[in-house]
């Protein structure tokens, strides 16, 4: 046995499924040793798609997703995915070939320190450079990759290094014990609540990594505290229940921006500074708050909570409503905003303008996908839009890329989605600019039979771009391009093509997609004048509903 197929054991004794990544000279024993491994091999069109498909399987999964690149520009490509998983908290490792050691010390043909490179953008990572001890670096890996806060781990195998004989086994993997909050802190937590006239929870993507959905309705329809969530914190909370205030973390000022204007106390369950700046909703840092996570708070000045409860979260949710006897009801003016939210959603419901508006074209598409339907939103204008407009029943069912906020995932990310989920619905949103940057992946997807939709937001630029340019400077440059014929692109790969020509076609043509058993496109024109009165639209906001 070499060094690769010791490799390839381990991943198989962590239970690896799906190996997404490209073949390269300096990977050739770790592809060699797939041939007979219950490892099912997805060969991508490009690099960083595979880190993206590797991401996305981490986070709907919470098993580590894996990608394998060779060295130079094959590991660079890799990068962004890899910085994604990081920033998004999404356990992933990221395997790359490497020169020999015996051509490290000089000038040598694709040579990068991929270790120090590597360094800024994952929890851990390490060089196999004696084959003995790849078990304990895979098993480590591992371990750290998918420990709170989840993240990118990386391991780097030089091509000598690989064909090395070597005497091992993989190391068995070891069950973290789940670990419980302290009696002082919960009952600290406790009589701050009990304390509070007007308490907002706003819920994080943690408490979906710790499966703490059902306990944190129970918690807060016990205690008649309205809930609001961040952008990857979406479905914890079921839309439709009554103390749903949706979705925070507009970088401009919202509906819900009036509910922490008004609250004397924020319970942040499973929330990450990344996901949402304190800065944002707490700037002078005079709101007081609770955290209540799988590990300690991050230091911000806006975030300086009066009571840390660090453990098991559904465990510590259910302590501390022991030790509540608040049964009060919700302000007033929660409701009233409750109520200004949903009016302001559903009043997009029979709206026939075209080119559609994007409020509309989320909202035909929440009638046409079921509670356990995935969406996978790209980077770009449309996903401020899907992020306040696309609401969920159940979490992990909109997969927003949101710290590190990386244009292109939506392709490859509905891929992972539909090997994980082929039962389920699956739907990649993105823009025209985001679409161009991954679309040669719907070869891939055609190939590994994954048929989902992907619903093309065009409006020939970048949209995002131009709506900051217009509200900072008052004009845009330099966003504008054109665009393929998107349907006929879709068809020369062997793909259903549509282009949605008004309003009325919009929900037919989404669910003839959906039926189809190959991947589908619809080119569908988007209104973005949409942005900017939203942009007056905030800007004129008043809190006095």
């Amino acid at each position: 046995m070499n060094t690769a197929e010791l490799l390839v054991r381990c991943l198989e004794a962590e239970g690896v499924e799906y190996i997404f990544g490209l073949p390269g000279e300096e990977n050739l024993h770790v592809l060699e040793a797939l041939q007979n491994s219950s490892i099912r091999f997805i060969t991508t069109r490009h690099e960083q798609g595979a880190a993206f498909m590797a991401d996305v399987y981490g986070r709907l999964t919470g098993r580590a997703g894996v990608c394998l690149s060779t060295l130079g520009p094959g590991a660079t490509n890799l990068m962004t995915g890899v910085a994604d998983a990081n920033l998004d908290r999404a356990p992933l490792i990221a395997i790359t070939g490497q020169v020999g050691t015996d051509r490290m010390h000089i000038e040598s043909h694709q040579y990068l320190d991929l270790v120090a490179m590597f360094a800024p953008v994952t929890k851990w990572n390490a060089q196999i450079v004696r084959p003995s001890n790849t078990s304990e670096i895979v098993r480590k890996a591992f371990k750290i990759a998918q420990s709170e806060k989840p993240g990118a781990v990386h391991i780097d195998l030089p091509e000598n290094i690989a064909a090395m004989p070597v005497d091992g086994k993989p190391l068995v993997c070891d069950n973290i014990e789940k670990s419980f909050a302290s009696f002082r802190s919960i009952e600290k937590a406790a009589a701050a609540i009990n304390d509070a006239t007007n308490p907002l929870i706003l819920v994080g993507n943690g408490a979906i990594r710790g499966n703490a959905s059902e306990m944190l309705t129970k918690f807060a329809t016990r205690l008649n505290i309205p809930v609001a969530n961040t952008f990857m914190g979406k479905g914890v909370i079921a839309y439709p229940h009554p103390l749903a205030l949706w979705a925070v973390g507009l970088q401009q000022r919202d509906y819900i921006s009036c509910g922490f204007d008004q609250a004397d106390l924020v319970i942040a369950i499973g929330y990450d500074l990344i996901e949402y700046s304190p800065k944002k909703w707490n700037p002078e840092g005079k709101i007081p708050v609770i955290h209540i996570g799988s590990t300690p708070a991050e230091v911000d000045s806006s975030y300086m909570p009066i009571a840390e409860v660090v453990g098991e979260i559904s465990d510590s949710l259910q302590e501390i409503l022991y030790r509540c006897d608040r049964d009060g009801k919700p302000d007033p003016q929660a409701l009233s905003l409750r109520a200004e939210i949903r009016s302001d959603y559903a009043q997009y419901a029979n709206d026939d303008g075209f080119p559609i508006k994007p409020q509309k074209l989320i909202y035909d598409l929440r009638q046409v996908m079921g509670a356990d339907d995935i969406v996978i939103s790209d980077v770009g204008a449309h996903k401020m839009w899907m992020a306040r407009h696309y609401h969920c029943h159940r979490p992990n069912t909109c997969i927003i890329s949101n710290g590190f906020a990386a244009m292109g995932i939506a392709i490859p990310g509905a891929i992972a989605a539909k090997l994980v989920h082929p039962d389920r619905k699956v739907v990649a949103v993105t823009g025209d600019g985001g679409f161009m940057m991954n679309c040669q992946e719907l070869e891939t997807a055609l190939r590994v039979g994954t048929a989902f939709v992907t619903i093309i937001f065009n409006d020939g630029g970048y949209g995002l771009i131009e709506w900051k340019q217009e509200n900072q400077f008052g004009h845009s440059s330099f966003i504008k391009f054109s665009n393929p014929d998107f349907v006929k692109f879709a068809e020369s790969m062997g793909l259903k093509g549509y282009r949605v020509q008004s309003v009325a076609e919009l929900i037919p043509t989404l669910k003839e997609a959906l039926e189809q058993n190959v991947p589908a496109v619809i080119d569908c024109p988007v209104d973005y004048r949409e942005n900017l009165r939203f942009t007056q639209k905030a800007g004129d906001l008043s809190c006095s509903i």
